[in-house]
């Protein structure tokens, strides 16, 4: 017989927009069930947190624990072509708020959250595998199996997808759309990294741009332990070969780059190599009666800005701020109040990533423009502060940066 549990919110997935949301609706008193389809800890990309992460963790309650787990901390975003350096310093940033943020290893932060939410009182199930939704308000039911193939319902008020990459409900609900963004590939892995320049600073991350390829690029990303995570993302008929080839594959990369290829020149590379392809992704709806997608179940744009746990956290604040006013009975505009308000950030987000893989954007990063007011307000977007519409290349991303670019190309 199938078991049926009820709380006034059910989430998909227990990553950091899972367990944010979790954390958020405890202290605003409401039950919840967590169904993670695996079990933690699990190896996830995603370790360059921003600035900005640090104020939705301190309001979700996680920031002590996250703090505590010593992690590297980080700075600001190093970038590197043909040996010439430019760094983005956090702390020089416009808008108010941290100016630091860590690496982390996404397996030690998300069980640090998950224990985080399960403290504060959300029930987090996993092995729990969603296989279908009946979504009305007031009466939503998911079903899941767990890994006994034992079915069970969950029944709420409500449901939030923080499914990830997994992408749920776009699924189930039949709302997937293609990303605007070029598809990507990327190869990566975890190296004990060996460094021994003293020049080399392990509390930025290190983005390259390829020497030859614009639109290939690395990131190196230190942690505390003297390890590294290291990964080459770009049009799948650059990457592809590389992903062949496997581990080898991923040296040879790194070794195309003069600079890579001596700070790395004593790393072991002994984990296994990773890869993912067209990781790009969007929704027709970001909501409906019901349900709400949070961070990449939605869009999900790419790494080069590590944006993505940032929206996904930002998303989960937002979804929450609103689904409280709908369950006290309001009848809260979604499409402003979440729907407008995420996408502030996600759009002007995108039009950097665009701007990077145009080359426009990195002809301003590797320009000469010294500009402080510019850059304090570019640095503030790199921290994550992509929402703070105070900041003109927040408010007008597009007209902002072009004018920017015209300016460094001259």
């Amino acid at each position: 017989m199938e078991e049926r549990l009820q709380a006034d919110v059910t989430i998909i997935g227990a990553g950091p927009s899972g367990a944010v949301a979790a954390c958020l609706l405890r202290r605003l008193g409401y039950s919840v069930h967590v169904l993670e389809r695996t079990h933690f800890p699990r190896f996830v990309i995603g370790e360059s947190l921003l600035p900005q992460c640090l104020q939705n963790l301190e309001k979700a309650g996680c920031l002590e624990a996250v703090a505590a787990a010593g992690f590297q901390s980080k700075t600001g975003a190093r970038f590197q072509h043909k040996g010439h350096f430019e760094s983005i310093v956090f702390d020089d940033k416009f808008s108010q708020g941290p100016g630091t943020a860590f690496h982390v290893k996404r397996a030690e932060f998300d069980q640090i959250l998950a224990q985080c939410a399960k403290e504060q009182g959300a029930d987090i199930m996993f092995g729990m595998t969603v296989t279908s939704v009946d979504l009305a308000t007031q009466q939503c039911q998911v079903e899941a199996v767990d890994e006994n193939q034992v079915s069970h319902i969950f029944e709420s008020k409500f449901v939030l997808d923080a499914s990830g990459y997994g992408r749920v409900l776009p699924r189930l609900l039949g709302i997937n759309k293609p990303s605007e963004l070029s598809p990507k590939s990327t190869l990566f892995s975890h190296i004990k990294d060996n460094i021994s320049d003293p020049d080399y600073r392990r509390a930025e991350t290190l983005i390259t741009t390829h020497p030859q390829h614009r639109d290939v690029w690395y990131w190196l990303i230190s942690f505390s332990d003297g390890t590294s995570s290291i990964g080459v993302v770009g049009p799948p008929e650059h990457i592809t070969p590389f992903q062949e080839q496997g581990i080898e594959g991923l040296k040879q990369a790194v070794n195309q780059d003069p600079y890579l290829s001596g700070l790395l020149g004593e790393a072991v590379y002994h984990d296994v190599p990773r890869q993912l392809n067209a990781y790009s992704g969007n929704v027709s709806d970001f909501w409906g009666d019901g349900f709400a997608v949070l961070g990449n179940a939605g869009e999900f744009l790419d790494p080069i800005f590590s944006s993505g746990v940032t929206v996904a956290m930002q998303s989960s604040d937002l979804a929450v701020r609103t689904l409280h006013r709908h369950l006290q009975g309001e009848n809260p505009d979604w499409d402003k109040e979440y729907v407008a308000a995420l996408r502030q950030g996600i759009e002007t987000f995108k039009c950097y990533v665009n701007g990077w893989y145009s080359g426009d954007f990195q002809d301003v990063i590797y320009s000469h423009v010294t500009n402080h007011s510019v850059k304090s307000k570019i640095a503030s977007i790199l921290a994550g502060y992509a929402w703070d519409v105070e900041n003109p290349y927040v408010a007008q991303p597009q007209k902002r940066l072009n004018a920017l670019v015209a300016l460094c190309q001259e």
